[in-house]
């Protein structure tokens, strides 16, 4: 443990950096990648819940009656392919989609007959297609409403190109997560809608917090030419890599202990919905802030024709530096008293010497 904080105060001092920002083709094609499968498992189809699609729902109460016995029963009742999942009440939840021919008085008669409980015992609720289409309406449109009020925050607080970043990196996140559904064959309802906001909301604050810190390192960045915008930002980025880290860490670890153990070891399926979704999103978050957002808004940003020319000018001297032997370090001030927005911590804290200045020790 004590290692890795001091590889965080390393990276932001800046005395161990990870290029993430130049090898943005690498990012780009395992993103590419990992959305081409998320892709496939959308075209074979979302599996949605009753809420969406209509059904009815037969909440059962026996002690004793698992989840595999009370799927044996409804397969007898039901011939539409019942799902059979254990609720947090000790319940057991049948439910039955639209295409099923039995009236739901019918299928809730012959349910408490053959799992052998009272019928008064066995609860049912009917969702009509219609009621499923708008909660599905309501579901885009939040989703929509969200993606427009993020785009108008960050350019705002910001500006446009680092909405853009942002909105690409939550679009990507979200692609992701829903595939995976698609392909596990999880079962989408409304605690699943509610997922996908919520790492949409953890995505956007850790892609905010990386770029708080990298529009700080670059204030002014133009009136030096020991930086360009890329590196600049690489450093930004790697300065809050282990907060990132961390961040996610945490986040995960109660989420993984819902999906794994609340619902896997102890049979809850219900809450295998809301996370499964925070858990692929809380991951794919955390790697799109780092690898997709920052270098993509570094490859904006070098498009500018001020950004251009400070990549020439640092360029030229470098070489200009190379050719007399006397190449100064990446994070150097260029001036004394002009910060060069981020120079690097060792920069700032071995003072504001200028290039060729003997420092004068005491």
């Amino acid at each position: 443990m004590s290692r890795f904080s001091n590889l965080g105060h390393r990276l932001y001092q800046g005395e161990v950096s990870f290029d993430f920002v130049g090898r943005r083709k690498l990012w780009y094609s395992i993103s590419g990648v990992i959305v081409l499968v998320a892709a496939i498992g959308l075209a074979m189809g979302l599996h949605l819940g009753i809420e969406f699609k209509g059904g009815s729902v037969y909440t059962v109460a026996k002690p004793g009656l698992t989840v595999s016995q009370a799927q044996e029963k409804a397969d007898q009742v039901v011939s539409s392919h019942p799902l059979v999942q254990s609720t947090d009440n000790g319940k057991i939840r049948i439910q039955v989609s639209t295409e099923e021919p039995k009236s739901s008085d019918e299928v809730r008669s012959q349910l408490a007959d053959k799992i052998g409980v009272p019928l008064d015992t066995v609860e049912a609720q009917v969702i009509g297609p219609s009621w499923g289409k708008q909660i599905s309406n309501k579901a885009v449109t939040g989703l929509i409403i969200f993606m427009i009020l993020v785009t108008a925050y960050l350019a705002i607080a910001f500006e446009w190109r680092m909405a853009v970043a942002a909105l690409v990196a939550l679009i990507h996140d979200l692609l992701i997560t829903i595939g995976v559904y698609a392909l596990v064959g999880f079962e989408v309802t409304p605690g699943t809608v509610i997922g996908f906001l919520t790492i949409l909301g953890y995505s956007l604050y850790d892609t905010v917090v990386v770029f708080d810190t990298v529009k700080e390192n670059t204030k002014g960045i133009a009136k030096q030419n020991k930086l360009t915008y890329s590196e600049a930002a690489n450093a930004g980025l790697n300065q809050t890599l282990v907060r990132s880290l961390n961040t996610t860490v945490v986040a995960l670890l109660p989420v993984a202990a819902l999906l794994f153990i609340g619902g896997g070891l102890l049979g809850a399926g219900t809450l295998n919905d809301i996370s499964l979704a925070l858990f692929i999103g809380l991951a794919a978050g955390a790697y799109s802030s780092i690898c997709v957002a920052t270098p993509l808004l570094a490859q904006l940003k070098e498009e500018q024709p001020e950004m251009k020319a400070l990549r020439k000018r640092v360029l030229q001297h470098r070489a200009a530096a190379a050719k007399a032997g006397d190449e100064a370090p990446a994070d150097e001030v260029v001036e004394e008293g002009q910060p060069a927005g981020m120079v690097g911590q060792r920069g700032r804290s071995a003072g504001t010497r200028a290039k060729g200045r003997p420092s004068t020790k005491r």
